[in-house]
């Protein structure tokens, strides 16, 4: 496979040096790391509104922002930003001239690099590209053995390390589950440390108060140099908007701040439909659209040409217990038109995950999770969180599930790819070969491709039912189980050069020595 790459762990990832049958078994039996490079698309996104119908939202979506407005709350700085670009404010109340979101907006990138630590594993947003990061916030996490339980920096290492093995796996992702045994003033500085010295891959900053997103920034610099922080970017993270139409101090205080130093947000809506937006999907594409428009034209009024993604987190809800479901045919329909909407304004698109409602990684989260991630590649999104591990409506963090759900993005992988055309996609030579009544399993062109012909699951049992009852007649969860404890007992940490290691760990030490704990 053309865009695999295959690194040796052993010996910090350099091959041993040297003759003879003892280096060639070392290199036999070492632990292998493959990983695949961001997904490109060769299909077609699935388009579901018309031009008419895009219009409309986007009239809408401009009468929502002249006539309602939007609030920034407890926030005069902003306040007079808007003012001081021609917005009319009122109290909290922001009200912006049709256009005037939209022409802030255009100096927003339409693709950006997120560097990693290993620039092999850097990642292009926009454009065709598809970004696949983990599950992101939940406080709990459940494994076979343990049952469902609060999470812990424990927990929160090891979800880094299986996303560090995993090969379908982008981007090490944020706040894969909450540490609650971590105080919450400092916990951001072990989750940061985690997915610096444990993976090589992108990761994501801190969000949760303005101090905590001038760490990440300034432990980004330690890890990549000041003058690389300063001229790049290498850090994505999370702000999501207070829907309906609300932008709070501490989201804006992470746009602030991550927009200032050239770091790239997702300005998301959180929407629950019917609860957090009207039960119509037109409607809520007009909320989405004049949410957005006001986040991302905001970062621009910070620093011009910062990188940000058009966000979209959509559920719907069960109007009989007031609970989101997931998978549901009008939270695709919005993802969909919201991948037009971003297409439109020539912005990177986050959206959908593997999400599910279900407490047990079951065949309702199977579901759940194949409809929102199919829909995830179709729709167009560019960088998709929560796309493995997610459970109970994203409050459960699923060693189990986030293993399962990282096997099918191998699928989404295959399917990106589209159809082969060339000449050894036609098959010509191996029709000529067989002929009639024949068979391809020993013909020259099958023997030529049998290795990268058929994408293959690293999970799923398809044995003989003999040899499966043999075996212990495991279900997926329990194979599942296998796989984690599997990939953990073959990690290995990328190599890091000691001096910085020492200083990102000396820098951790130093902030959480500087105040006491708090858990509020």
């Amino acid at each position: 496979m053309d865009d695999v790459v295959e690194q040796t762990a052993a010996a910090g990832g350099r091959r041993a040096r040297g003759g003879g049958g003892a280096a060639r078994r070392a290199e036999r039996t070492s632990v292998k790391q493959e990983f695949n490079r961001f997904i490109t698309r060769n299909i077609p996104n699935l388009e579901v509104l018309d031009e008419e119908a895009l219009q409309i939202i986007e009239a809408n979506a401009e009468t929502v922002l002249e006539e309602i407005g939007v609030n920034f709350v407890d926030n005069p700085a902003a306040l007079q930003r808007w003012r001081d670009v021609g917005a009319d404010v009122q109290g909290e109340r922001v009200r912006l001239p049709k256009g005037l979101a939209r022409q802030l907006c255009a100096t927003a990138p339409a693709m950006f690099t997120q560097h990693a630590r290993n620039p092999e594993r850097n990642v292009e947003i926009g454009g065709k590209n598809l970004v696949l990061a983990p599950v992101y916030g939940p406080p709990f996490v459940r494994d076979a053995d343990g049952g469902r339980r609060y999470a812990t920096i424990a927990d929160f290492r090891n979800f880094v390390r299986l996303g560090q093995m995993s090969k379908w796996i982008h981007h090490s992702g944020g706040t894969v589950c909450e540490p609650t045994d971590v105080a919450v003033n400092k916990r951001h500085l072990d989750m940061l440390h985690a997915h610096m010295t444990l993976s090589d891959k992108p990761y994501m900053g801190s969000v949760t108060e303005r101090s905590r997103c001038v760490d990440s920034v300034e432990m980004s610099k330690i890890l990549f140099g000041d003058k690389f922080v300063d001229d790049n970017t290498v850090m994505t993270s999370l702000v999501n908007i207070n829907s309906p139409l609300t932008f709070d101090p501490i989201m804006m205080d992470a746009l602030e701040v991550y927009a200032a130093a050239n770091q790239a947000c997702i300005v998301s809506p959180f929407i629950v439909g019917g609860a957090m937006a009207p039960v119509s999907v037109a409607g809520t594409l007009t909320q989405v659209l004049a949410e957005v428009l006001v986040a991302v034209a905001y970062s621009q009024m910070i620093r011009p040409g910062a990188p940000v993604i058009f966000g979209a987190f959509v559920t719907s809800i069960d109007m009989n217990s007031g609970a989101p479901t997931f998978g549901t045919p009008e939270a695709s329909l919005i993802t969909y038109g919201a991948g037009q909407l971003a297409r439109r304004l020539g912005l990177p698109y986050r959206s959908a995950g593997a999400f599910c409602g279900s407490k047990l990684p079951d065949a309702q989260a199977a579901y759940e999770s194949a409809n929102s991630l199919n829909m995830g590649l179709l729709s167009g999104v560019n960088f998709m969180l929560h796309s493995c591990g997610w459970l109970e409506g994203g409050l459960v963090s699923s060693f189990e599930k986030y293993v399962m759900d990282a096997d099918q993005l191998g699928v989404l992988h295959g399917l990106a790819k589209g159809v082969d055309m060339s000449e050894n996609g036609q098959a010509l030579d191996a029709l000529r070969e067989v002929g009639p009544g024949g068979h391809f399993l020993g013909c020259a062109h099958t023997q030529a491709n049998y290795q990268s012909a058929f994408w293959r699951t690293q999970l799923f049992d398809y044995k003989p039912f003999e040899t499966w009852d043999e075996e212990g007649a495991r279900d997926t969860v329990a194979l599942a189980k296998v796989r984690v404890e599997k990939m953990l007992s073959e990690y290995q940490a990328p190599p890091m050069d000691p001096a910085i290691s020492e200083a990102l760990a000396e820098y951790v030490a130093k902030k959480k020595a500087s105040e006491p704990d708090a858990f509020m």
